[in-house]
């Protein structure tokens, strides 16, 4: 089963395949000097070059915030959004798709999910893991299965977009500061690309956003101020949303 899995991701990402025998992950990737995806019984793991850890897909905090969504609690990611069954929600940086997942059970069956990663190893271990994710859990199976991910980086992605493409267009750079508590993503911060919020991309996000384009970001950014986005400010959290309404900015 690991060997099919391991050519599957081969002929997928037009990679080499090696065999392992009994080598370790370490040792290969220095012999070859490359990054490395391993095919084992249930996920791959990518180990990209000088990384700490595999980087692998797991749905991690999506379940229980989808549980208290579903309670009919708050969560601050979808107030920010304010999206409505239907909409279309564009995610520039999966990453994990936590984010888009609550986006997913907001927008129902009839809307439309599309995540953004610009890493390839990265966006074919996201998109596989979310069509087979095992989990009975529901809504977020059907949450997970519903995003389409798509290998880009957002700025060119966008550009390639008509105007009010999406009704929200989300963006969640990798933060500037190291949050301790965030231990899980410390594996993707390690083999993702690291995004820098620009002018041209907020732009580019106005043009495509038909209601508002919306950021997640460390409550130390200038990102806020620096783009205009007001913020909604949380007291114990250690990110901050912040909001651009297209109908404000075009009265």
């Amino acid at each position: 089963m690991s060997e099919k899995l391991a050519q599957f991701v081969c002929e997928t990402l037009n990679i080499e395949f090696v065999a392992r025998q009994k080598r370790s992950v370490a040792a290969i990737g220095h012999e070859l000097q490359a990054n490395v995806i391993v095919a084992g019984k249930n996920r791959y793991e990518y180990y990209a070059k000088g990384a700490n850890a595999p980087f692998f897909f797991h749905p991690n905090s999506a379940a229980f915030r989808l549980k208290r969504v579903a309670r009919g609690e708050a969560e601050p990611m979808l107030d920010a959004c304010q999206l409505t069954m239907g909409d279309s929600f564009l995610d520039c940086t999966l990453g994990m798709g936590a984010d888009s997942m609550l986006a997913a059970f907001a927008v129902g069956e009839q809307g439309t999910i599309v995540g953004l990663e610009a890493n390839h190893n990265i966006a074919f271990i996201v998109k596989h893991g979310m069509q087979m994710y095992d989990t009975a859990k529901l809504p977020l199976t059907a949450c997970m299965r519903q995003i389409d991910v798509v290998h880009a980086e957002a700025v060119e992605f966008l550009k390639q977009q008509p105007a009010n493409a999406f009704d929200v267009v989300y963006m969640d750079p990798m933060f500037e500061e190291t949050i301790e508590e965030a231990k899980n993503f410390e594996a993707l911060r390690q083999a993702g690309n690291h995004l820098v919020l620009t002018a041209e991309w907020v732009q580019e996000a106005l043009r495509v956003a038909k209601n508002r384009v919306v950021l997640k970001a460390h409550y130390q950014s200038a990102y806020f101020e620096q783009y205009g986005f007001q913020r909604f400010t949380r007291q114990t959290a250690k990110f901050h949303y912040g909001v651009i309404e297209k109908n404000e900015l075009f009265d």
